[in-house]
Order: C-alpha cells, then sequence, then structure tokens
C-alpha cells in the first residue's frame, strides 16, 4: 500500500496525517495564529514518529477546497513546496468530499451532503453517493457549489454534515436533512489521507505545479455599502 502523507488547513484546525501500511499517524491544533506557522512542525513531528523521511512518501496530499482562502492557499502551498523538494507527486482532495469520508465512517450512511460555512452569509456544499459495489467508492451527485443556505437543495432523503449546518441553524431548520444532522463532522487530515491513498491507486497522482486548489469564490470580502445592501440598510 502507497505511503502517504496529508495535510488539511481549509478550516481553523490544522491536521496533518501520516497512512503507512495499514497504520494511521495524525496530529492536529486550533487557535494558533496562522496555519503557515503549525502545519510544518506537524508534518516534521508525524516523519519523526514514524521513522521515516518525506521522499519516502508516495504521494503528498492536501485538502484543495472549498475551504478558507487563506487556509486552502496554505495547504496548497506547503505541499507543493514539500513535493518539489522531495521529488513526490501531489493528490489534491476535496475538503467537502473529506467530510462526506468523515460523515460515513461515523453513521455508515451512503447518502451524505456536506455543508461548509464559507462565511459571509452563504456556505460551501456538495452531495455525494457511495457506491458499495461495481467500481464501488464516491460519486458526485452535486458538484460543490457555492450558496445562500436557502440554495442547498440535495437529490432525495440525506444525512447532512458540517459546520454550515450551525452557523446556519434558523435557515435549515425546516429542512428535511436538518434532522439527525451532525454540524461537528469538519475535514481531517486522515480522511483526505484515505481519500488520496484511493486516487494515488487510480493513478491520479499530479506533478506538483499541477495541483491546484478549488476556491469558488473569487472575492473574499464585501465593500461596506455590500456589507450595508445585506444588513437591508440603506447603501
Amino acid at each position: 500500500m502507497p505511503t502517504i502523507l496529508a495535510i488539511e488547513t481549509s478550516t481553523e484546525l490544522a491536521s496533518a496525517a501520516l497512512l503507512l501500511g495499514d497504520q494511521l499517524h495524525t496530529l492536529d491544533t486550533d487557535g494558533v495564529k496562522t496555519h503557515s506557522d503549525a502545519v510544518l512542525p506537524l508534518v516534521q513531528q508525524l516523519l519523526a514518529q514514524a521513522g521515516i523521511r518525506l521522499d519516502q512518501c508516495d504521494a503528498l496530499a492536501f485538502g484543495s477546497g472549498p475551504g478558507s482562502f487563506t487556509g486552502v492557499r496554505t495547504a496548497a502551498g506547503v505541499v507543493q513546496g514539500l513535493a518539489f523538494g522531495s521529488g513526490r507527486p501531489v493528490i489534491p482532495v476535496l475538503t467537502l468530499l473529506a467530510m462526506a469520508q468523515a460523515c460515513r465512517a461515523r453513521t455508515g450512511a451512503a447518502d451524505i451532503v456536506a455543508i461548509l460555512d464559507a462565511r459571509m452569509g452563504e456556505v460551501y456544499w456538495a452531495q455525494y453517493r457511495y457506491d458499495e459495489h461495481g467500481d464501488a467508492g464516491w460519486r458526485e451527485v452535486v458538484a460543490p457549489a457555492l450558496s445562500a443556505p436557502a440554495a442547498v437543495m440535495p437529490q432525495g432523503p440525506v444525512v447532512a454534515c458540517g459546520n454550515g449546518l450551525q452557523a446556519y441553524a434558523e435557515a435549515f431548520a425546516g429542512a428535511p436533512f436538518a434532522v439527525g444532522a451532525m454540524p461537528a463532522v469538519m475535514p481531517h487530515a486522515r480522511h483526505i489521507a484515505e481519500l488520496a491513498r484511493l486516487a494515488h491507486a487510480r493513478g491520479e497522482a499530479l506533478p506538483a505545479q499541477e495541483a491546484q486548489p478549488l476556491y469558488l469564490r473569487n472575492k473574499v470580502a464585501l465593500t461596506t455599502s455590500e456589507r450595508m445592501a445585506r444588513a437591508g440598510a440603506p447603501a
């Protein structure tokens, strides 16, 4: 089995994971000033604990978004830098898919909608279905999107997860999928690593320069007039 090193910094939690054979090593931290300060020490600790070098990993993976603009950019930049230095390929993994992986691990559900707080009155969301037959694996039902909470409309019965459910609890209160939802399920490097190992087996590893993040939102801040308009005040 390939050895995968993964990092995830798209939310307030910075995490790193090393999937080595059937062993999974993880470290995480939150409350730090910047993820760029935290993630490299996490990587160094994991490699030291496992007793391997970076160039002994088969691929490096990162949570490619959507998520915090700065966090996603940090993960992409750190992994690309490590990959250039070690000659390792890179595997980008969507954060919403990692959330679906985490939700399935907790519940066994096969139909999942992942909803991540995007701030500015919006959420990132996507719907996935796990196929236990045939090729087996995750299938994208609704592609990752940025929208108002009211526009989250999964197809069919689903289990919902992600902090967007809590951030906009009032907006989701009447939604059928809000019943039994799991707002605490968030992206973590352990699930990035698990999905990256499967992607590696499918031959989806990329040269470092080709591994790009997914932002979805071009603007990361509103102007004063836009904020007032959203609040219902005259611009």
